[in-house]
């Protein structure tokens, strides 16, 4: 099973951006949609963005479409999450989830207002 590591989280201004990652190993990334959730407290738990096998399609929630930006890079097994115009109700912890079944532990986000 394909091991997650996020990484990029931290402490930013309204209106900041962010670039989360997410590397995977130990399994077959790419043949998996992947995708970022995200857990603020007493909220429960959120899809924010997914993407195919190969990149050519993507989601995202109505609350961060515009804003995020979700890519892949399978030749180097990562998984990114571009965070711009942040809003202090996206503060959370962001997790990194395959298709297959596999978590990460997540990278906290946080924006002050």
């Amino acid at each position: 099973q394909v091991q997650l590591v996020e990484s990029g989280g931290g402490l930013v201004q309204a209106g900041g951006s962010l670039r989360l990652s997410c590397a995977a190993s130990g399994g077959t990334f790419s043949r998996y949609f992947m995708g970022w959730f995200r857990r603020a407290p007493g909220k429960e738990r959120e899809l924010v963005a997914t993407i195919s096998w190969n990149g050519d399609y993507s989601d995202y929630a109505d609350s961060v479409k515009g804003r995020f930006t979700i890519s892949r890079d399978n030749a180097k097994a990562l998984v990114y999450l571009q965070m711009n115009s942040l809003r202090p109700e996206d503060t959370a912890v962001y997790l990194c989830h395959s298709a297959g079944g596999s978590w990460g532990q997540g990278t906290q986000v946080t924006v002050s207002s």
